[in-house]
Order: structure tokens, then sequence, then C-alpha cells
């Protein structure tokens, strides 16, 4: 039983390493970007999809095969556990979403929207210097429960599906779509395969994620109604569900009309209720942490249960 626990035991010292020491100081998937930036000068001619596909294959394929390959045969538990545990703390990036929320949080606190407004535009692609307070709240919520999709529960299911390969492989998929999976004329050809990969390998953590906000909610019914509602309004059909039932289930409205590179977007609500206000992100941070620990304590469970 102890080793059948041990997909679990991997997450829970992952998770603990992050909280030590939050994000690496020399972080692989920064080498990762700078290798995928280059070949999208070299390859990306606006015109062709086939070319994005390759530029994905070629920056994904060694390092995805290297950790198969060591998954596949590493024969020591011990040494495998190590390997699951260091792919781990790599590929989840709570910690640091943390940060980032608190850099832009403090701010709020002290009326100083400049600095909020220049810390958020680190963790966002949209236009922020002519946000006021309610619009920072509101896309700082946005990116803490898309983020909690992507940087930790995602990783998780894909480990436990398909080991450290699969975590890896949907963290760089997930990275790539990041820089891109933009529909404007530079990357709306190229950016295409990344984007649509990650949506597909998004698709089951996505519908885990969302229901387990609105379990771990403080509104249920609300959470699913915005869920149903709103997630088919939205550009993303990950993003817009997972975004839409945590904002309902805290019970709170985020989103709207943004700008992009100067021109405004109208995108639609997600959630119900109230707009969000500043003691709502920490109340989104809880929430996400919340949903964490119900992963861990079902998986933990089940395990037993099957080991039984």
């Amino acid at each position: 039983m102890l080793a059948a626990l041990l997909p679990v035991f991997c997450c829970v010292i992952a998770l603990v390493l992050d909280k030590l020491f939050g994000e690496p100081r020399y972080h692989p998937l920064v080498l990762f970007g700078n290798i995928a930036s280059l070949l999208e000068r070299r390859l990306n001619n606006r015109q062709s999809r086939i070319n994005g596909l390759i530029a994905a294959f070629l920056v994904m394929a060694l390092p995805v095969a290297a950790v198969l390959y060591l998954q596949l045969f590493l024969s020591n538990i011990w040494l495998q556990s190590a390997l699951n545990i260091a792919l781990l703390y790599f590929v989840i990036g709570w910690q640091s979403m943390k940060q980032h929320t608190l850099a832009i949080s403090n701010p709020l606190l002290n009326n100083d929207l400049d600095e909020a407004r220049f810390h958020l535009s680190m963790i966002v692609s949209r236009d922020t210097s002519q946000m006021d307070e309610s619009q920072i709240v509101g896309s700082t919520i946005e990116s803490i429960l898309e983020n909690g999709h992507d940087c930790v529960f995602a990783s998780f299911f894909w480990f436990l599906v398909l080991g450290p390969a699969g975590a890896l492989l949907h963290r760089l998929t997930n990275t790539l779509d990041a820089m891109w999976g933009y529909k404007n004329e530079r990357f709306h050809q190229f950016g295409w395969f990344a984007a649509r990969l990650d949506d597909l390998l998004g698709y089951l953590p996505a519908r885990l994620t969302g229901l387990s906000y609105a379990l771990c909610g403080e509104n249920f019914k609300a959470a699913l109604l915005s869920w149903r509602n709103q997630m088919g309004q939205h550009k993303s059909p990950n993003a817009g569900l997972v975004m839409a039932s945590g904002a309902g289930a805290l019970g709170i409205i985020v989103g709207g009309p943004t700008s992009y590179d100067g021109v405004t977007v109208d995108k639609i609500y997600l959630g119900v209720g109230k707009p969000a206000s500043l003691v709502d992100i920490k109340r989104s941070i809880g929430l996400v942490e919340k949903s964490l620990l119900g992963w861990l304590l079902i998986g933990s469970s089940a395990i037993i249960y099957l080991a039984l």
C-alpha cells in the first residue's frame, strides 16, 4: 500500500518544496522559452500551421523523450520518486503565482495603482496602464483561478495519468500556448497547433478543476450555473469554465471588456454576485488551496481503497 501511495506522496513533497523555495532561480522553462522564441523567429512565416507544428515538436521532443526514458528505465523506486518530485517541483508554479499576486494586492492596499498595474502586467497579456482598481482586482482573480488549473491541477492530473513525462508535456504545451497562442497576424497560423494541443490536454483537468472550485467554494449552485451559462461565450473552452466556476463559487463577478494592444475586446462577465473587490484576491487563493487539499485527500483515499 505504501508503494501505491507514492504518487500522492511525490505531489505533497513537490508542494512542500514549492512552498519552501518558490520558483527556482534558474528555471529550466526560461531556457525552454528562449529556444522556443528562437525557433519561432526562424520558422514563423505567418502563413503555415505546419511550421508551428514542426517548431513545437522540435522544442518539446527532446525534454519529454528524456524524461520518458528515465521514467521507463529507472528500476529503483526511490530514484523514480526523486525524478517525480524534481519534475513536479519544476512544473508547478503555485508559490510564484502567489508572490506575483501579493506584489499586486499590497500596492492596492496603499492606493498605489501604478505599482499594482506594473506587477499585473507581469502575469497578463492585456493592457494594464489605464486600469482602475476594480479592473486590476478582477484581472488578478482571473489569473489566480486560471493558473490554479494551468500550474497545479492539470500538472498533477497528467502526472497521475502518464507519470512525469505527462506532467512535463502539459507544462511545455501550456508554455507554448502562452507564447504563441494569440489570434493576431503574427501567431494566428503559427500558434494554432500549440493552442489546440493545450486545449486538448486541458479538457479533462479543467472540468475537474471547475468541479473542485464548485465543491470547495461558498456557492455550489452559482458555480455550476456560471459554468453552464458562461463557458460557451468565452474564447477558451477550458479557461472560461474554470474562471466562471471559481467566480461563481466565490459569489463575485470578474471579466468584462478588456484592452489588448490598444484594442478593446468585449469579453463576457464571469461569475454571479457582486463585483470583485480587494478582499476577494485572498479568497480566490484560498479557494485554489482548499481545492488542492481536496485533490490530495481524494487521491489518497482512492489509492488506499483500490489497494485494499
